[in-house]
């Protein structure tokens, strides 16, 4: 794995669009398409920003896949993924196809519907997220490193569900659903590439287990460490817990 510290939010979303708008004219170019994992959450506010504004991509040959989503909410509800992937990035550019998962649709036809669909579709390019849990996508720890099923029902521990609450997602623990279906971390490995974007303090303690703890479930984002083409990307406050030696490694970009 690749690891890139930037000066702040917005250098680490620039980055992050260049490099994954190259990635996708290149499949376009070999492949005459690409398909795209989208994430959510604060991580990829900056990252969908950019990638939006990014100039030559054939969207209309991108085809999207929605990496995890609630049990039990509508698309129109304030914290949906649905909704907010509309709203961030679908409706700003003319992709091929986007296939949502539907958080108020039972649950087994959802992740059914879903697998069908990636099982003819190899994934180029994903882009995801750390929670503060350690979590990637809504494998929270101990997560599942073995099943091969591409999505999950997962039940989310309360760490994970205490970040949404202070993201302003949700306005109380009560609030927030206790399960949400995810891609599963070998399913999210099998993309020929991964950024994964982690701003902020808050996460720094997530990106020091990352990178410094044992390969384990109950670190979930440390296995992109075993991923030839993942890019871990993040900022100085992300990175400030890390040891002189783990930032004496790093790459640093503006």
């Amino acid at each position: 794995m690749r690891t890139i510290l930037t000066a702040d939010r917005d250098a680490m979303g620039r980055w992050v669009a260049e490099a994954a708008a190259a990635d996708l004219r290149q499949a376009i170019q070999a492949n005459g398409k690409a398909n795209l994992v989208v994430a959510t959450g604060s991580s990829q506010f900056e990252v969908l920003g950019e990638l939006v504004k990014q100039p030559d991509i054939e969207w209309s040959r991108v085809h999207g896949f929605h990496l995890d989503e609630y049990v039990g909410i509508s698309s129109q509800h304030p914290a949906s993924f649905c909704k907010y992937l509309k709203e961030r990035f679908v409706d700003h550019v003319p992709l091929a196809s986007f296939e949502y998962l539907q958080g108020d649709r039972d649950p087994a036809e959802t992740i059914n519907r879903a697998a069908a669909l990636l099982a003819n579709s190899p994934i180029d390019l994903a882009l995801v997220g750390i929670g503060e849990n350690g979590h990637l996508a809504f494998n929270d720890p101990p997560a599942d490193f073995s099943t091969e099923q591409p999505y999950l029902l997962v039940e989310l521990d309360e760490p994970c569900r205490q970040q949404q609450v202070g993201e302003g997602w949700f306005a109380s623990l009560e609030d927030v659903p206790t399960h949400a279906i995810s891609m599963s971390v070998r399913q999210i490995l099998k993309a020929a590439k991964i950024y994964c974007s982690v701003p902020d303090q808050r996460k720094a303690a997530a990106v020091q287990a990352t990178l410094e703890d044992d390969v384990s479930p109950q670190v979930p984002a440390s296995i992109l460490r075993e991923h030839p083409q993942a890019t871990l990307v993040i900022d100085a406050a992300a990175a400030s817990k890390l040891s002189a030696a783990t930032l004496s490694a790093l790459e640093r970009v503006q």
